[in-house]
Formats: structure tokens, sequence, C-alpha cells
């Protein structure tokens, strides 16, 4: 993996928070739909941006990272269901939450770029 790709290592430290909050919830919590759907797409992320690293085109650049954007998106659902349900609080809400929304916030400012670049 390279070092200096930032939202490859803010997405895979994502994935093993999620990891270990999936863990939390079905050990502690005993909450198992609701983890398993948080870990699929909470580590889905990453692996997209992974796969992107060797993407045949822009085009499938840009798809992969779209991927990645909307697995966000759908994690940051999980989370609020699993904060509004009352299985995580504030605190651990907020951290995972705020990591989720940066990475989004990447993946956004990543696509935008490619694509006006592609335009010029």
């Amino acid at each position: 993996m390279k070092e200096n790709n930032q939202v490859l290592v803010d997405s895979k430290a994502f994935a093993l928070r999620i990891i270990h909050l999936y863990n939390f919830l079905k050990d502690e919590k005993k909450v198992y739909v609701l983890s398993k759907q948080v870990l699929r797409s909470g580590t889905s992320i990453g692996a997209n941006v992974r796969e992107s690293v060797n993407a045949q085109s822009r085009m499938d650049f840009i798809n992969k990272l779209n991927i990645a954007l909307k697995e966000a998106n759908e994690t940051e659902y999980w989370l609020e269901l699993l904060h509004e349900a009352d299985i995580i609080d504030d605190r651990q809400f907020d951290s995972i939450s705020n990591d989720c929304g940066k990475i989004a916030a990447t993946l956004t400012k990543i696509i935008k770029t490619v694509k006006n670049s592609a335009e010029k």
C-alpha cells in the first residue's frame, strides 16, 4: 500500500475501526443484523479505494471511487441508526461518524478533481 496516499491510509484505518465496532456490537450488545450491515459497507469503502489504485482507465478510477463514496454514505446511515436506537453513545457515534464524513469529503474532492481535469 502506498503510505503517501492519504485516502488509502484513512479508509483502511476506518475499516479497522469498523471491524472493532462490529465485534463490540455482536459480542457486547448482541446486535447481529445491523452489525453485519455496518461491517459490510464500512469495510467496502477501503476495498474500493484500493481497487481504484489499479484502475484500467480514468472512468474505471472514478467508478471505483464513486462506489466507495456510496458505501461511505450507506455506512453513515447504519451508524445513524445505531446511534438513534441508543446502541452506540454520542461519543462513539461522533468519533466514527466524523471519520466517515472526512473520507466521504475526500472522495468527493478527488472525484470532482479527476472529472474536471478530464474535461480540460
